[in-house]
């Protein structure tokens, strides 16, 4: 489209007009299966094989997959190539995602993601300056994927993107999990809490002479707690992503250009970017998603029941707000879902990336229900909107089944992420001590100074003591 800044697409190419109309959501929808399933994928194998040879691989895959959607030469070889292309750029974001995740201590967590996120946003803002340089659409995907050639040849240094010392410690591989700690220790990559918990815990695991040991994603359904906490998570981002199209559909009647309605769609997912760094460490993970659940729950039923009657500027305000609180549901519910689901779910078998994995490909899932409505044109609107309102209202409950995660360390093993329990809503959780009441295990205990401390605060609290009376 011209007004894309693109002079050929895959619509002036192959000719997707009329008839053949419908194979331009049909690719979209393949675009995003692929995400789906790479997320799935590539969670099962940062499990597997780290965090960092899954993020290197998916990368370098990337390239030529890239490559292969430039030069396609008919519409079959670019849905291919295009599904392959989206599953290797989810491997890439899920394994960073993790990696990232398990190197910030507690106060830091939220505050990396969102960075991370605005980063995200930036590029995508990016991107129509790079289309209308480029101008014809085989060059454009030549240019993003040589800017991924110029990225995995930099992250190739490992320097730049270490092992999570976390995943380490979960296989039992001791030895590279401390020459890892003491890499992020000279460079400050981690935080002291973070390390120093790891450590602990590594040298705990030293005296038993572990070796590497791994089990299956089933695993994870044998759990209550933490099985609970996915499916939950999963369910918010499957509709914080598939209500969107309910809320953007009232936006497009006032952004009719191509480049208009792009940019002003960035500035909700910015403004939910902000609103998160905001609130969601000041007022806890739980409150934050429930209110933007019923921000989106509210905002869909008023539009689904009152759209005729209402102002128009009243539903264009509902439609931003539905989708400033929705792109708000599926960001917290994917950095929600990192924090919540433990590193192992059965004895040393690392599960976090598997589990969200499951939990991005439902948020993909959801994002496809766009382009499928597409598909049908208006048929189907309204159920769409009435099955997917209903949701929001049965996530509203559900969330209230969630525990905490603000402040916390990341759960490592199958008893704390089973013990997770949530607290009261409008009642603070405590946050952890950063500095332990008892020494961590391991560590000599030195009580030698306790009896003149005490006898010294005894005997200044009652004065000096009296002579013992015989009998």
């Amino acid at each position: 489209m011209p007004a894309a800044g693109l002079r050929s697409n895959l619509v002036t190419e192959w000719d997707l007009v009329c008839a053949a109309r419908w194979k331009v959501p049909l690719e979209q929808t393949t675009h995003l299966l692929g995400w789906a399933l790479g997320s799935i994928a590539a969670g099962m194998a940062c499990d597997r094989f780290g965090r960092r040879p899954t993020f290197l691989v998916s990368l370098g895959l990337a390239v030529p997959l890239g490559l292969s959607v430039a030069l396609a030469i008919d519409f079959v070889m670019v849905l291919v190539a295009r599904l392959l292309f989206g599953a290797a750029l989810a491997g890439a974001f899920l394994s960073l995602y993790v990696a990232r995740l398990e190197l910030c201590d507690p106060p830091h967590r939220l505050e990396v993601t969102m960075i991370a996120g605005f980063s995200w946003l930036a590029g995508e803002l990016l991107l129509p300056g790079l289309a209308v340089l480029c101008r014809d659409w085989r060059v454009l995907q030549g240019a993003v994927t040589a800017v991924l050639a110029l990225l995995a040849a930099c992250w190739w240094c490992p320097a730049l993107l270490l092992e999570s010392p976390r995943w380490l410690l979960a296989t039992q591989q001791l030895e590279r999990a401390r020459k890892t700690l003491r890499a992020l220790a000279g460079s400050g990559g981690c935080g002291a809490e973070e390390r120093s918990s790891t450590m602990a815990e590594l040298e705990a695991l030293a005296e038993q002479c572990p070796q590497p040991h791994y089990h299956n994603v089933c695993e994870i359904f044998g759990t209550r707690v933490i099985w609970k906490n996915a499916v939950i998570l999963g369910f918010t981002a499957f509709i914080g992503s598939g209500i969107r199209h309910c809320f953007t559909r009232n936006l497009a009647p006032h952004l009719p250009r191509f480049l208009p309605a792009y940019f002003a769609l960035r500035g909700p997912e910015a403004a939910a970017c902000l609103f998160l760094c905001v609130t969601a460490e000041r007022c806890g993970r739980r409150a934050v998603l429930l209110l933007c659940t019923v921000l989106t729950g509210t905002a869909s039923l008023l539009l689904l029941a009152l759209t005729q009657y209402l102002l128009e500027l009243i539903v264009l305000m509902l439609s931003v707000l539905g989708v400033t609180a929705s792109h708000a549901v599926t960001m917290l519910s994917i950095f929600f879902a990192s924090e919540v689901l433990p590193t192992v779910v059965s004895s040393f078998s690392p599960r976090r990336g598997a589990g969200l994995g499951l939990v991005v490909g439902a948020n993909l899932v959801g994002s496809a229900a766009a382009p499928i409505a597409a598909v049908a044109s208006s048929r189907g609107f309204f159920l769409h909107h009435l099955v997917f309102a209903s949701f929001a209202i049965l996530a509203v409950l559900s969330i209230m089944l969630l525990p905490e995660s603000q402040g916390r360390r990341l759960p490592h093993s199958l008893q704390e992420g089973e013990n997770q329990r949530r607290p009261p809503l409008f009642r603070r959780p405590p946050r952890e001590d950063h500095l332990p009441l008892l020494a961590p295990r391991g560590i000599p205990h030195d009580y030698s100074r306790i009896v003149p401390s005490a006898q010294r605060a005894l005997g200044s609290g009652r004065g000096p003591a009296s002579p013992p009376t015989q009998t």
